[in-house]
């Protein structure tokens, strides 16, 4: 008998254990790892945080998860800054790229004012305001090498 349960919580830690293991194993068969960590990002103005960019590191990449602005301090350059900050603290680190997605009544305009180019829109027939921007922003490293397991030969 197939069962399905489904939760908001985090997984069983041997489950999750056992999904980590195998994604191990078959990431290097491959001579990949995927080196996944989450990080958050936060902004402080007179200790005050007005504003949080969450993202993880996986294989190669960097994905940015979500960027908030406190309404009271957008448009001061802000999340410019929290995104320079990203990138200079990942670059020539041996990531290939940064990628986020954003929907089309956030900040399509913003990525790409901030240097992010435009791969693909996912639109959204029902609600266009609810269609998918992604992005992309790529390193100029010489050295890309996260993500791969150097052959000890």
């Amino acid at each position: 008998m197939i069962d399905f349960e489904f939760s908001h919580n985090n997984l069983y830690k041997p489950i999750q254990k056992k999904v980590n293991e195998g994604h191990y194993e078959y990431e290097k068969s491959h001579g990949i790892y995927d080196e996944y960590k989450k990080f958050y990002i936060t902004v402080k103005l007179d200790d005050i945080v007005i504003g949080v960019l969450s993202a993880y590191t996986v294989f190669a990449e960097i994905y940015v998860d979500d960027l908030w602005i406190d309404k009271n301090y957008r448009k001061k350059g802000y999340g410019r800054k929290l995104l320079l900050y990203l990138e200079n603290k990942y670059k020539n680190s041996g990531y290939n790229n940064i990628n986020l997605v954003t929907s089309a009544f956030q900040a399509p305009k913003f990525y790409e004012n901030c240097g992010y180019e435009l791969e693909f829109v996912r639109k959204n027939i029902y609600n266009p305001k609810l269609s998918k921007y992604f992005y992309i922003k790529y390193f100029d490293n010489d050295y890309q090498h996260k993500g791969i397991i150097k052959d000890p030969n």
